[in-house]
């Protein structure tokens, strides 16, 4: 009864409009998080359908990351043409992308799909999260975050769910990704129900389609510093570890697919809870302090998960997961939060453009560590160990964003240095 209450109470904070404009959003997350998760979850099955050797996985998965580095294109255009408009043009090129990697008849196909989709699932994810960081209030900005990141869990669920049945669909994995079709279906509804951000229509626009990012490095280059340089460093852990998930339980743990499915779905209900609670503990207690255990937690369950068996690798997995989900809320709170309206989008595209070179040297470096650890998940471990340390020093030269209104936190500025 009592947290029944409690999510009324958090859920009345948001206005009804504040409300709608989250399910629209969230339904995109889901979306997204379907078609990210699919590559992990089936990675075995990818591998044998498009003849991939067992020294190219790490590479390959490295390569699709990059696709991500398109979105800071779309940001720029997010600055210049409006967030809404550029949503829905990366919600179709989503579609196209994933419903053709159903359809790859090798790496190289399968390589161009993935990274044409890559790059439209991030720049859906950064203008979701700068509509949400400039439409809803201080007082709830974090628990909106959240909110996006549970339905992008949903995905996840679904994708999971679907892979359990992997071995019994026609073709296979591939008619898990025929399901990318589906946006199609719902665009319209998405079109009705989205309207741009009002700071952007407020906000007068000046120079080339490079002047946001000519002023994002510019205006507030020590905070724009320590902030890529922590999501360098996460990036780098998480995609790895996460890629290896399914592969590991599968080929080192003997699960069968469905067993996988039950582990994603059960352990994934439990973290579930991270990304809400992330939002509204940060909201209260601070991004920065919030964040840091959260990287903690993290790294230790990417540790013990990697060097453990038996129930003690359950327990790691789903520690591991609530603190990425809870650090993937909180980068995108910071990413969206410390920078003007102006280059907002575009920071968020940087932030992403990081995140994916940081997952992508992951993973490369993951592909030579292992001729040396002789297994996956020894590498993995090396890898950790080392890149950990890095986002936590990296958080104590931001400032602190919660509770705080958007002008208050990045006023702006000319582009001559730090404003006081």
């Amino acid at each position: 009864m009592q947290r029944g209450d409690g999510t009324r109470h958090l859920l009345a904070s948001l206005t009804s409009e504040e409300r709608r404009l989250l399910g629209v959003l969230g339904f995109t997350f889901l979306l997204n998080q379907y078609d990210m998760a699919l590559l992990g979850l089936a990675l075995p099955q990818i591998q044998a359908g498009i003849g991939l050797a067992e020294t190219e996985v790490g590479p390959l998965l490295g390569t699709i990351r990059l696709g991500a580095g398109a979105a800071l294109v779309l940001a720029l255009a997010a600055d210049r043409a409006g967030r809404r408009r550029l949503l829905l043009f990366t919600i179709l090129g989503f579609t196209l992308c994933t419903t053709l990697t159903a359809l790859a008849p090798d790496p190289a196909a399968f390589l161009a799909c993935q990274l044409g989709a890559r790059a439209c699932i991030a720049a859906e994810e950064v203008i979701a999260i700068v509509l949400v960081a400039e439409e809803v209030g201080a007082r709830a900005r974090g628990l909106g975050f959240g909110i996006l990141a549970i339905f992008g869990a949903v995905g996840h669920g679904l994708a999971a769910i679907a892979f359990g049945f992997v071995e019994s669909l026609p073709f296979g994995w591939r008619a898990l990704y025929a399901l990318g079709a589906v946006p199609l279906l719902v665009l319209g509804w998405i079109r009705r129900s989205l309207r741009e951000s009002r700071r952007f229509e407020s906000e007068p626009r000046r120079g080339s389609v490079l002047q946001p990012l000519l002023d994002l490095l510019g205006v507030y280059p020590a905070r724009l510093a320590a902030l890529l340089t922590a999501i360098l460093g996460f990036g780098f852990v998480s995609a790895t570890a996460l890629s290896f998930v399914s592969k590991t339980l599968q080929e080192l743990h003997g699960y069968a697919p469905h067993e996988v499915s039950f582990l994603m779905i059960g352990g994934g209900s439990l973290a579930l809870v991270s990304y809400p609670l992330s939002g509204v503990l940060s909201d209260r207690f601070g991004r920065r302090r919030v964040l840091g255990a959260s990287l903690a937690a993290m790294g230790l369950g990417v540790l013990v998960f990697y060097s453990t068996t038996g129930v003690v690798l359950v327990v790691a997995w789903t520690f591991m997961m609530m603190g990425f989900m809870a650090c993937d809320v909180l980068f995108g709170a910071l990413g969206t939060e410390l920078f003007p309206t102006g280059h907002r989008a575009t920071a968020s595209g940087v932030r992403m453009l990081v995140l994916a070179g940081g997952g992508a040297l992951g993973l490369w470096a993951e592909g030579l560590v292992f001729g040396q650890a002789g297994s996956h998940a020894l590498a993995i471990t090396w890898l950790a160990l080392g890149a950990v340390p890095i986002p936590l020093l990296a958080l104590l030269a931001l400032p602190e964003t919660a509770e705080r209104e958007l002008e208050d936190i990045s006023p702006p500025a000319t582009p001559k240095g730090e404003t006081p």
